[in-house]
């Protein structure tokens, strides 16, 4: 009967999992983890590397982040697939919005929950104006720079309008680029003839966004996956390593990453806030 067992386990198909929750790209230190391809590196490795593995599956809950890294994880996640000629499925829990989407469109096939938050193909640059704000504290600030343009953007001085025009343009140029590989991904899939704001940085739930051609289905891991190969499919979880110093000191040992870890929940907290959740 065991053997048995053995021999059904064996001809189960067989799916990887990654998982990628959480803001893309992140601070140093053992409390700051954010998505990152020398995170993710060895377990997109493993996923593709498991033997007879019928799809990878994404599982993503992400609000964004860093365009690079996002990039980075998307393109080494279509390389490997394209090799070893292994079909992949994104699946979008409570976001997969802006760099979140781009991990998702690295999948063949994009499934959501109904009140997945999808999209906000855009860039953002946030920050304050605090002009004034030290001569009222009765402070001097001292800045000293080799390079006219060194400063540029400084909250403490005025806006200009030549730095925001900069600005404008290199948002612009990052803009072209996540618009580009959106298109290069889901082609005739996308709905622009119907949905004229699709890349205005908007964002929609899974029910809409599948309206749009943004996603395939309304579906969860388990119960596609059970769609597409059968009952028996054996989901195999894959986890990334810890980071370096979480590895070498331990992320609990030390005050500095106690310290890290709030600064790194007060900056995840702000790129979900976003997106309203």
């Amino acid at each position: 009967m065991k053997l048995k067992k053995l021999l059904r386990f064996k001809r189960a198909p067989r799916v990887p999992v990654i998982r990628l929750a959480g803001v893309i790209g992140g601070g140093m230190g053992p409390g700051r983890r954010g998505l990152s391809l020398d995170d993710l590196a060895s377990a997109i490795d493993r996923a593709f590397d498991v033997k007879n593995a019928k799809a990878v599956a994404l599982e993503i809950n992400s609000p964004g982040g860093s365009p690079v890294q996002s990039a980075l994880i998307a393109g080494r996640i279509r390389k490997l697939a394209d090799e070893k000629k292994i079909p992949v499925h994104a699946f979008c829990e409570d976001a997969a919005a802006s760099g979140g989407y781009w991990l998702a469109c690295a999948a063949d096939e994009i499934h959501a929950m109904p009140a997945s938050i999808v999209g906000s193909i855009g860039v953002i640059s946030s920050s304050f104006g605090m002009e004034g704000t030290l001569e009222k504290l009765g402070m001097e600030r001292r800045v000293h720079t080799a390079g006219k343009e060194k400063g540029m953007l400084d909250p403490f001085q005025p806006e200009k309008p030549k730095e925001i025009t900069h600005l404008k343009k290199i948002q612009a140029d990052m803009h072209d680029g996540f618009i580009d590989w959106v298109k290069e991904r889901r082609g005739e899939r996308l709905k622009t003839d119907l949905h004229k704001n699709l890349f205005e940085g908007g964002f929609w739930t899974g029910r809409q966004a599948l309206d749009m051609g943004l996603v395939d289905s309304l579906d969860d891991t388990r119960s596609k996956m059970r769609t597409l190969f059968g009952d028996e499919v054996k989901l195999i979880p894959v986890v990334r390593k810890k980071g370096r110093l979480a590895r070498l000191f331990g992320a609990d040992s030390a005050a500095q990453a106690i310290t890290d870890g709030v600064i790194s929940a007060a900056e995840e907290r702000s790129h979900w806030t976003r997106i309203g959740l």
